[in-house]
């Protein structure tokens, strides 16, 4: 099984690219946000147990998390593979989910962080901002709140898989066909080792 996650700040492409990387490598598109809104309108026991820490304000834990990827996984046995989206987001889930994986006998094969510079980030989103009506694509100062979180998040993840030799930094600018090119030529390698 190809597992790989996609890294990057809000406005990176990641949407974008998550979607030609699932459709070239036909592996499966394991987004939480998506899992988590499917189990809360499924009136699930994952999702009741989740809604009870969204209506106090509350993040959802991470054995909740892991509880629907999880269960994700068993409904998709089949699958080639899957590319996690905005997951994991800490230390404490990358530790979980390399657990979960493991019991599944696979594992991570690659973390991709799409790298893009701050200002051009903000021109992006910005410019989403006008056709997307997402109010927090439109102020700058939120926006920037948004990297700097990501930041602080994110970069003890990275270090995390870096250690274990699986993360690749990806330049984030360019064509969409150009990020992708990276994109593809980063998980080539990676697969021909991955059959050596």
């Amino acid at each position: 099984m190809f597992n790989l996650v996609l890294f990057g700040p809000p406005g990176s492409g990641k949407g974008t690219q998550s979607e030609k990387l699932v459709e070239k490598y036909r592996v499966v598109h394991l987004s939480t946000g998506n899992l988590l809104r499917a189990e809360l309108a499924a009136k699930t026991p994952l999702g009741l147990e989740a809604s009870s820490f969204i209506d106090k304000g509350q993040l959802v834990p991470d054995e909740v998390v892991i509880g629907m990827v999880d269960s994700y996984f068993d409904q998709h046995r089949d699958a080639r593979g899957f590319l996690f989206d905005g997951f994991p987001r800490t230390v404490a889930q990358a530790k979980a989910l390399d657990k979960l994986l493991g019991l599944k006998k696979t594992g991570i094969s690659a973390v991709l962080a799409l790298e893009v510079n701050e200002e051009e980030l903000i021109k992006r989103l910005r410019n989403r901002g006008k056709t997307s009506g997402r109010s927090d694509d439109t102020d700058e100062k939120v926006i920037r709140k948004r990297f700097s979180v990501y930041n602080l998040e994110t970069s003890p993840v990275a270090e995390y898989y870096k250690k274990v030799k699986k993360f690749y930094a990806i330049k984030g600018e360019g064509t969409v066909e150009e990020i992708f090119e990276r994109l593809c030529e980063t998980i080539d390698k990676k697969l021909k080792k991955e059959q050596e």
